[in-house]
């Protein structure tokens, strides 16, 4: 224990220290673990021995977990939906790269079914770190973020198949070889105990079978884990769920992920496999979210210490004896696959920015490389000295993921000028409502007053917005809301009502400033982001401000309120008079906000904000003993009427 405690040590500290670091400097956390990893196994006497092997296990589990959420998350009918991107876009991205790499291995004299689980291997790209690169630069919902993601989503089905098809490439072994292994393994049963043991015939029995009788078998698994969660395991989240212990939940879903990955490990096959249909059987179940939130922990500490024995792994004896060729190939793989990329995204009609970011996000090997290659080993399909060379290959490529990254802005920068913008349409109607802004809250605005039987004329700069409305019925004009002379086509002189709805704070700022410098006489509605946004409002002539989330939040604290022993009529009273009290409060700050002077150093603004939040205090108690006083007056005469 003393050993595996150390080790333990030494992993979780380096995660600690490094991970936060290359967060920091935009690497993403994958390449945090596969740094501190790097760390250990360079250091003499912090890797190696029986504890590292058995903690390398738990790392390894990680991998189940993470494939286990990814099934959660493909409820087959939303899979089917995306049926048409997923098998055209992803499953020929998958196709062609794997041929690719596979005809070039073949080239290089290596055995074709050996050839076919490297050109898999490479048509994987790193989920872990693209989707992470994407939600921290905003590049998610532009056209080449979806695109992309489409193609991770299909290449982590992709793993599935992968898995499941490797056995079936497998050298096949000698009657001698299944004797050695077999009384090797009954030598270790003698060491571990029954279980190992019996694990242990399991494995040899299969090892025994021919490639049909291991697909027969591995079809007879999935059958069977489809129809566990299918029908029993939504009889036992209800057990569970009557005996109210939330640790038991906790408990269930590594049970089922546990149990699960053992049943698969003692037939042969890879864990990984049974914990991604169990996902995609349990997707549609109504405590899917409550299994999501139980694994997430577990998933992300244990699929970071894979990374880092990964690192740890990588043998820099190989890599520093043949320098130049490793990186030589892993630029290869950059280029192949990152011009299959670019060829898919033009005949799929991505163009400029969102065309460069497709090719350049996914050029790199991925993380299921690392698994494929592990289990390829084990499958005695790729050989023990190939599968070191390979590693390395995966792993540098992921580590230039962040220089593609920084070309992909480079060249965006460079096509800022050159990507051509849809031309605005021509406004040949107007109206006395003049909506400029059809996200999710100008939507609702528009819906409304258009319902109640006035015109509007709806302005934004968004061609997926603006074709979405058309699709609907709803007329809707493309051009930039802040151009006077937009403004004006669609009838700013006459209009009574400006609907300032933009998501930019500062755009729509500037759109009520020049609205009222045009027409001191309209009544100016604007969206505001914040309580600074409101000041930077009302400074610049807006009549009614509406900070985008404030209502919805005053309504869930009167449903608060409610729950807490209230009537509904008392809720809505204190909702009612802390909307007009902060109404207030907004005004008599917006008089003492300066833009020039930061709000925590503005002494008259704190007095004012701390005199009217404790004002707002004695009200509301006040409001709430008043209301308690006449329930009580009212229970007395209830009393002696009686």
């Amino acid at each position: 224990m003393e050993g595996f405690f150390f080790q333990a040590t030494v992993f979780l500290a380096a995660a600690v220290i490094a991970v936060p670091i290359a967060a920091r400097l935009g690497l993403g956390s994958v390449l945090g673990y596969l740094a501190a990893g790097i760390v250990i196994g360079q250091v003499p006497g912090l890797m190696g021995g029986h504890a590292a092997e058995e903690l390398q296990h738990f790392a390894e589990f990680g991998v189940v977990m993470m494939l286990f959420l990814i099934g959660l998350e493909l409820e087959p009918r939303a899979l089917w939906d995306m049926r048409h991107r997923l098998l055209g876009l992803g499953g020929l991205q998958i196709t062609v790269t794997g041929a690719l790499v596979m005809g070039g291995c073949m080239l290089l004299g290596i055995n074709w079914s050996v050839s076919l689980a490297i050109g898999m291997v490479f048509a994987l790209s790193s989920t872990a770190i693209v989707l992470q690169t994407l939600s921290e630069k905003g590049l998610m919902q532009t056209g080449g973020g979806r695109s992309t993601f489409s193609v991770l989503l299909t290449q982590d089905i992709a793993v599935i198949p992968m898995l499941a098809l490797l056995p079936l490439l497998a050298m096949p072994k000698t009657p001698d070889m299944i004797l050695g292994e077999t009384l090797s393994r009954l030598s270790n049963s003698e060491k571990h105990g029954h279980a190992e043991g019996a694990h242990q015939a399991a494995q040899s029995l299969i090892d025994s079978l021919p490639a049909w009788g291991v697909t027969l078998v591995t079809l007879g698994a999935v059958a069977a884990i489809v129809v566990i969660g299918v029908y029993f395991t939504r009889p036992v989240f209800r057990f569970i769920h009557a005996t109210r212990l939330r640790e038991m939940y906790t408990a269930l879903a590594l049970l089922i992920v546990v149990g699960i990955s053992f049943v698969m490990t003692l037939v042969g096959l890879s864990p990984a496999l049974g914990a991604f249909l169990a996902g995609v059987v349990l997707a549609s179940s109504e405590f899917r979210h409550e299994l999501e939130s139980d694994i997430e922990p577990f998933k992300g500490l244990l699929l970071g210490l894979f990374f880092i024995t990964v690192g740890a792994g990588i043998n820099f004896t190989v890599l520093f004896g043949n320098l130049f060729p490793m990186l030589g190939l892993a630029l290869a793989v950059i280029v192949v696959k990152g011009s299959v990329l670019y060829g898919l995204g033009r005949m799929f009609g991505l163009q400029g920015r969102d065309l460069w970011l497709f090719t350049l996000g996914l050029a790199q090997a991925g993380e299921f490389g690392f698994v494929l290659i592990s289990f390829s080993t084990q499958q005695n399909v790729i050989p023990p000295q190939m599968s070191e060379m390979l590693l390395l290959i995966v792993a540098l490529s992921m580590l230039i993921t962040p220089l593609l990254f920084i070309l992909y802005e480079m060249i965006s920068k460079r096509l800022t000028d050159r990507t051509e913008t849809p031309q605005p349409d021509e406004i040949d109607s107007s109206g006395p409502v003049i909506i400029a802004g059809i996200g999710r809250f100008g939507q609702v605005v528009n819906r409304l007053v258009r319902s109640s039987g006035f015109d509007t004329v709806v302005l934004d700069h968004d061609l997926t917005a603006i074709q979405r409305m058309r699709r609907f019925g709803i007329k809707a004009f493309l051009g930039d809301p802040g151009r006077p002379e937009l403004l004006h086509a669609a009838g700013l002189a006459k209009a009574r009502v400006l609907v300032a709805a933009l998501d930019n704070p500062e755009a729509t700022t500037r759109l009520v400033a020049f609205a009222r410098r045009e027409r001191p006489d309209l009544h100016i509605i604007a969206r505001a982001r914040d309580r600074t946004h409101v000041f930077r409002l009302y400074q610049a002539g807006a009549d009614d401000i509406v900070r985008e989330l404030f209502d919805s939040s005053l309504r869930a604290g009167r449903y608060v309120l409610e729950n807490m022993g209230l009537s509904q009529f008392e809720a809505a009273e204190l909702q009612t008079t802390f909307y007009q009290h902060d109404r207030k409060s907004v005004r008599d700050l917006a008089a003492l906000w300066d833009p020039n002077i930061p709000t925590t150093e503005n002494a008259a603004y704190i007095r004012c904000a701390k005199e009217l939040e404790n004002e707002l205090q004695t009200m509301l108690m006040s409001q709430i003993e008043e209301a308690a006083a006449e329930t009580v007056t009212e229970k007395e005469q209830d009393r002696h009427q009686t």
